[in-house]
């Protein structure tokens, strides 16, 4: 089992940082850009977040596929990172960019500038989460290149997150528009900078075996697509107009779905697709499934807590700037957190970890609900102690997908690595569109506009709502569903044994 040096560990987590300029950082901002700079409504803005990021679910399974299937001599994944790098930069300006083009213009604009922003990030994350399942295939190095890489995308979230305020006031002067494009003119600068280290950096270990051709498997997965886009149309229409309508429209075409998935099922391997049987190991993969429903909801859990926070300390704590402050507090105990989980893995064991951080952090949130805005120590140091434990959520659920890609290989001796981390990313994706929109529809119902000031005082306790038990709740079913994974670390280290004599066979052959 190969050891990582220090220094690739160092160069891969540039990546996350990185993406997390845009992920972590820009876009936890891009909520209150939206309402409160450029002037949309809260429910527009809530079904634009909507739509994109479950859309944005066909093209990361797209990218997982076409990344599975590249061969080139730098590797299948570093190749997509380096020249979708360009793509992000630009993006991430132009989605912060003002044209004002009127409310319909700048709508229009919005939809846009953001979907060319998960695009680009979609070409970029999915293979540079993939990358990391094929530099070793030791579990505990995974463990500890996952640290590395989310103290990476802490400190790139710490950038923008932490000195966004500021720089906005700072380039602005009063002109927020102006402010938020030049800053980041100056992160996207520092994105280009990063990648580039990550690319040259790192190297691909594990050659897997080969797959059916790009060509083959996209005229295969447009055969599918419907299957992918109606359901997604669903679940938008559900959560945004929430009738009867739409309930009755979303259990119709899941029926339809599993009518589907149980006839691949029953269906021979020999008479299956390379892509519908690639379909049929995930969804026979216990592990992926319960890491799949954990991204989602530990997104959620993150995602509501990190969006409302612009909202929280401009209008209860009444300091707008002092949120890029809270924001660094966050991420410096983030970094700290991320890295201790491999030391904690080793001693409760990777579930009993998850589990914990969970619960933990759960029960802390809470506790903003009976804090007032103007104790900041205490709203400091609660925030902090959440944090750590949350911190170790996303660094724990990367490194399990390389488990289910190992389950998936050790089963049935295909390994689709660049699908399976494709999956994870589009579900923390979608958990923070519905974490996004959840937040902007629950200001909605109180009666927010971003544009009218008298509107503040009844959103209030909606804010504390989503700063408190909102979270909270998924936090606690995602402890709840971790208890069912099935892979205990004692399976881990005999399955890890017996895939890499397995390798080292068919080398030899």
């Amino acid at each position: 089992m190969n050891t990582l040096p220090i220094r690739e560990k160092l160069g891969y987590a540039m990546g996350d940082a990185a993406a997390n300029l845009v992920w972590r950082g820009a876009l936890a901002y891009l909520a209150v850009f939206y309402t409160d700079t450029v002037g949309l409504a809260a429910s527009a803005t809530a079904l634009l977040f909507l739509i994109v990021r479950l859309s944005d679910g066909v093209t990361d399974i797209i990218m997982g596929m076409i990344a599975d299937r590249t061969t080139t001599r730098w590797g299948r994944f570093r190749p997509w990172i380096l020249f979708s790098t360009p793509f992000l930069a630009l993006f991430m300006v132009l989605c912060f960019s003002t044209p004002r083009l009127g409310p319909t213009g700048n709508l229009v604009y919005a939809y846009v500038t953001y979907i060319g922003l998960i695009l680009a990030y979609t070409a970029n994350n999915v293979p540079y989460s993939a990358l990391m399942g094929v530099m070793t295939e030791n579990d505990r190095e995974r463990t500890s290149l996952s640290g590395f890489r989310f103290a990476g995308a802490f400190l790139g979230g710490l950038l923008v997150m932490g000195f966004l305020p500021s720089l906005v006031a700072y380039f602005g002067q009063g002109d927020s528009a102006k402010g938020y494009q030049n800053s980041m003119m100056l992160f996207a600068a520092l994105l280009m900078v990063f990648m580039l280290i990550t690319v040259f950096s790192t190297k691909e270990r594990i050659v897997p075996v080969a797959q059916n051709s790009r060509g083959h498997a996209l005229r295969d997965l447009l055969r599918q697509l419907p299957y992918i886009l109606l359901p997604l149309t669903a679940i938008s229409a559900f959560i945004y107009y929430r009738n009867v309508y739409t309930a009755l429209i979303l259990g119709l075409i899941c029926l339809m779905g599993y009518g589907y998935v149980r006839k691949w099922l029953h269906t021979p391997s020999s008479e299956l697709s390379k892509t519908k049987q690639d379909v049929v190991d995930l969804i026979t993969n216990k592990p992926w499934l319960i890491l799949l429903a954990m991204g989602f909801l530990t997104m959620m859990f993150n995602g509501i807590k990190y969006g409302v926070v612009a909202y929280y300390f401009k209008y209860l704590v009444g300091d707008a700037v002092l949120a890029g402050e809270y924001f660094i507090a966050l991420l410096v105990v983030s970094v700290f957190g991320a890295l201790c989980t491999r030391y904690l893995a080793d001693r409760f064991g990777r579930r009993g970890l998850f589990v914990l951080s969970l619960v933990m952090s759960s029960v802390l949130t809470c506790g903003f609900y009976w804090v007032p805005a103007d104790n900041l120590a205490a709203v400091f140091v609660l925030g902090c102690a959440a944090e750590w434990f949350a911190a170790m959520m996303p660094t724990l659920f990367f490194s399990m997908l390389g488990d289910a890609a190992d389950y998936s290989e050790w089963k049935n001796g295909r390994r689709a690595t660049g699908l399976v981390y494709s999956a994870g990313t589009f579900v923390q994706k979608a958990g923070s569109g519905f974490a996004g929109a959840l937040v902007l529809m629950v200001l909605a119902y109180y009666g927010y506009n971003g544009l009218d000031p008298a509107s503040v005082a009844q959103a209030k306790p909606g804010m504390i709502l989503l700063m408190s038990f909102i979270p909270a709740i998924f936090g606690f079913l995602g402890a709840g569903l971790m208890m069912l994974y099935p892979i205990s670390e004692q399976q881990q280290i005999r399955m890890t044994e017996e895939l890499i004599t397995r390798r080292r066979q068919n080398v030899a052959l």
